[in-house]
């Protein structure tokens, strides 16, 4: 019942609150300078400096098939963050268990196919046309088409004035990598065997094959937009084909202990990262046996067989940092927060927040990189908290502000376009994503993402207001910190709806951005200029 008279006692406010935001969008952005500069008597802008530091998640995040939608591979290599290199780990099962290979099967070939996101835009493609092809099968008289897109890359697409190389290296693993139930981080060791099953120098395309005939155009070939990488047939014709009727090939339990897994890596330390889906990943093992005719004839015969790299299988997106810069020490951001005392609960443990620990400068990192903490100061809160109690104000907009540092972040590299916030006590949503669900109230807006003057606004509005009215919380003794990743929230396929805080793609979501955090010399949680640039939290409220 007080909940429902709590939210009843909210919708006013938040109604004029969607109407301001709806109708004066670039106003609030400025935080109206009508409401401060002409002391109007139904509203009042503020702006806050707030307490902001980074929080160190050791470089490390659950990676395993429950959190990987996508997976990315390559290296990437930049002054701020560091250098970082992943690698895609999978188990393999066979599509039939204790297979019949036939007579005598020898393998002709064995190819990876993945499938990497491209750009699709027409302006992005060329096509290669041979019209005399002859396909090998039969001699066939034929037109060859070939369709190359680039792949999307992130990072440095060049080194130089060159594409930058990437020479993909796939390994067997000798680890038993457990079940698709296990939780598995990041930065998981994995043990591999030195020796290459393939290895292709990859210049940044993926493309389609269509082979037609020429006598009538029927299609003879048609290879949907993939990357093939080719196997040693050696290697698969050994652990496989001749181990027909062995018990290795029974049963899924028996061959994810003979034969572990692969490891898709890179050999360089510097390029870009690029993104497939998992279970669109496949082996093929093209092969021929004997198959003898009903008249004693005996014919090699072509055959073909797949493993199943995709749903069913563990998956690893395993990372490594190298860090560098003034900001680390011995590969650790300075002056952060672990993120073991950010997460501990008990008695609601207060984080001691040090002087020392405020940053002026953020380091904002998917992937396992560093998170974002902001901190409302109890100073602010206490005054916002007597002015609802003297003045009854009523809280129409509020949101935390942060601006890109271009100093550090001048560069043309994509700016994280969503983040992730959740309050540092609650497992869930903020209130404003619940109570405005059905509103056109977005957590993150963003302005000037292409420019170096990039800023992120994040509505806390109905979280604000739960703090200054509610009589029984003093700042004093708990304090309101949230943690801010980089990432979107994924939704129901079905309905569209979000699937919780926990489920997002920050595991391979590759974005990062340096931003501006405390200016230690002001004095924290007093009220600044509206066109300062340090992390802030902009109000409007009304007054009676």
């Amino acid at each position: 019942m007080i909940e429902i008279k709590n939210l009843m006692k909210m919708i006013p406010f938040l109604v004029m609150g969607m109407v301001v935001l709806n109708s004066c969008e670039g106003e609030l952005d400025d935080l109206g300078s009508q409401l401060v500069e002409g002391n109007a008597s139904e509203g009042v802008g503020d702006v806050f400096s707030l307490i902001a530091y980074n929080v160190d998640n050791d470089d490390a995040i659950r990676a395993d098939a429950s959190k990987l939608d996508s997976v990315r591979i390559g290296a990437f290599t930049e002054p701020v963050f560091g250098g970082q290199k992943v690698s895609y780990v999978t188990q393999i099962r066979l599509n039939t268990y204790n297979p019949d290979f036939g007579k005598n099967p020898v393998l002709d070939s064995v190819v990876l196919t993945l499938k990497p996101r491209y750009e699709t835009a027409t302006a992005s493609a060329t096509t290669n046309t041979t019209e005399d092809y002859t396909y090998p099968d039969g001699a066939v008289p034929a037109k060859k088409v070939v369709t190359t897109y680039p792949v999307s890359k992130y990072g440095n697409a060049k080194i130089g004035s060159s594409a930058a190389p990437l020479t993909i290296l796939i390994h067997e693993v000798n680890d038993f990598l457990g079940a698709t139930s296990d939780s598995l981080l990041s930065n998981k060791v994995v043990a591999l065997n030195n020796n290459l099953l393939g290895s292709k120098a990859f210049d940044g395309n993926v493309n389609s094959v269509v082979i037609t005939k020429d006598s009538d155009a029927s299609e003879l070939l048609n290879r949907a937009v993939s990357l093939r990488i080719p196997l040693e047939k050696t290697f698969f014709q050994d652990k496989i084909i001749a181990k027909q009727g062995n018990q290795v090939l029974k049963d899924a339990a028996s061959f994810i202990r003979y034969f572990k897994g692969i490891s898709i890596s890179v050999e360089q330390n510097d390029g870009y990262l690029f993104s497939m889906a998992p279970n669109d990943a496949v082996i093929t093992m093209y092969y021929k046996n004997d198959v003898t005719a009903t008249d004693g004839t005996v014919t090699r015969t072509k055959a073909e067989t797949t493993m199943n790299i995709g749903s069913g299988n563990v998956h690893l997106s395993q990372i490594k940092y190298s860090r560098t810069g003034d900001q680390y020490s011995n590969g650790v951001l300075k002056n952060a927060i672990k993120i073991s005392d950010f997460n501990k609960t008990e008695d609601n443990n207060p984080l001691i927040v040090q002087t020392s620990n405020y940053a002026d400068k953020l380091y904002l990192q998917g992937m396992g990189g560093a998170s974002v903490g902001i901190r409302i100061p109890a100073t602010t809160l206490l005054k916002l908290k007597e002015l609802y109690k003297n003045n009854k104000i009523g809280i129409v907009s509020a949101k935390i502000r942060l601006y890109n540092d271009d100093v550090n972040w001048d560069n043309t590299y994509q700016k994280p376009m969503s983040l992730l916030v959740k309050e540092r006590f609650s497992a869930g949503f903020l209130p404003d994503m619940t109570t405005l669900a059905n509103t056109s109230y977005t957590l993150v807006k963003t302005s000037n993402l292409s420019t170096k003057n990039a800023y992120y606004d994040i509505g806390i509005t109905a979280s604000l207001k739960t703090l200054i009215e509610d009589e029984k919380y003093n700042p004093n003794d708990v304090n309101k910190d949230f943690i801010i990743n980089v990432g979107s929230y994924l939704t129901d396929a079905s309905t569209g709806l979000l699937l919780g805080q926990q489920y997002n793609n920050r595991a391979y979501t590759p974005y990062r951005i340096a931003l501006k955090g405390t200016a230690i010399s002001t004095n924290v949680g007093e009220k600044i200029d509206p066109k300062s640039e340090v992390a802030q939290l902009r109000l409007i409220y009304t007054k009676k």
